[in-house]
């Protein structure tokens, strides 16, 4: 028989603000489910990331039926699973682990078909050819394979660490072939966007504790299509100059909104109405008035 009672919990540092449990129990709550989302925030705990473990098996023991993965544990926790989809090995990060009723830990990445999903229905007919982008954490390389699967021809990485971006360009090239993907200093910018068709903003510039642009609004122009993965607040700064310029953009709230979906899928084992829960994150970050 199909459950109707879930306990699901996110892990990680500083998700107070978080959107997902709002996400999560209100499209349950349509659905006639009891739905209990938990926050597990290691600050609040005072335990490091690598503590995530312990956390599992914490949840494990509790009778969780899954947990969603965010900064910093999305890496640490692949050691303590038992398996991984095909999707979360080949990023080699997890956003979502299922527990099923054995206790058995199977991570997966919902962040890579979040983005796809929320690119493909809100820039349908942007240009893919070269594209630039900002950031090679955990939700750069998401989003970096994203683009790829999605039929991009090749993505330069910028990262203030270089060695970060030349690392994620590397794992790139091996997943889906040589020339797909390359690195970049930040100095060389200005050379890229001249001829680049847009920008996938990964990094978190934009947010209320990091404000500001990620670039020189100079180096904008209205040839450009941005993308952008902050979703608090909708309308970044970097979105706010791009429309004024006349660039085509995407704000982040589609890919919380699909990845969340996409991980309520997991756990339930029934379908999300993505535009009832499109309509709530325009609702909720709406009601939270100053940025978060």
């Amino acid at each position: 028989m199909a459950k109707d009672s879930y306990l699901v919990g996110l892990i990680g540092s500083g998700i107070g603000p978080s959107l997902s449990p709002a996400l999560h129990e209100r499209e349950a709550g349509r659905q006639g489910l009891r739905y209990l989302y938990r926050l597990i925030d290691i600050d609040t705990l005072g335990v490091r990331p690598e503590a995530v473990g312990d956390l599992l098996r914490a949840a494990r023991d509790l009778g969780f039926d899954g947990l969603n993965i965010t900064h910093p544990c999305k890496q640490l926790v692949i050691e303590h699973l038992d398996a991984l989809a095909p999707q979360a090995e080949a990023l080699g990060a997890v956003n979502t682990v299922v527990l099923d009723d054995t206790g058995r830990a199977t991570g997966h990445n919902t962040d890579v078909t979040g983005f796809a999903a929320s690119f493909a229905r809100g820039l349908p007919d942007a240009p893919l050819e070269r594209i630039v982008q900002f950031g090679a954490g955990g939700a750069g390389a998401a989003v970096a394979h994203a683009t790829l699967t999605l039929g991009a021809g090749r993505v330069t990485v910028v990262d203030a660490m270089p060695e970060r971006a030349a690392t994620l360009a590397a794992q790139l090239n091996r997943h889906f072939g040589d020339g797909r993907a390359d690195h970049a200093a930040p100095d060389r910018l200005a050379g890229l966007l001249t001829r680049a068709d847009g920008i996938v903003h990964a990094t978190p510039t934009g947010m209320a504790a990091h404000p500001g642009l990620p670039l020189p609004a100079e180096l904008l122009h209205p040839g450009l299509w941005i993308a952008e993965v902050v979703y608090r607040p909708l309308e970044t700064e970097l979105l706010r100059t791009a429309r004024a310029l006349g660039c085509a953009t995407l704000d982040g709230g589609g890919m919380a909104v699909f990845q969340a979906a996409d991980a309520f899928r997991l756990f339930t084992g029934r379908e999300p109405d993505t535009v009832r829960m499109l309509a709530d994150i325009t609702d909720l970050a709406g009601a939270l008035g100053a940025p978060q």
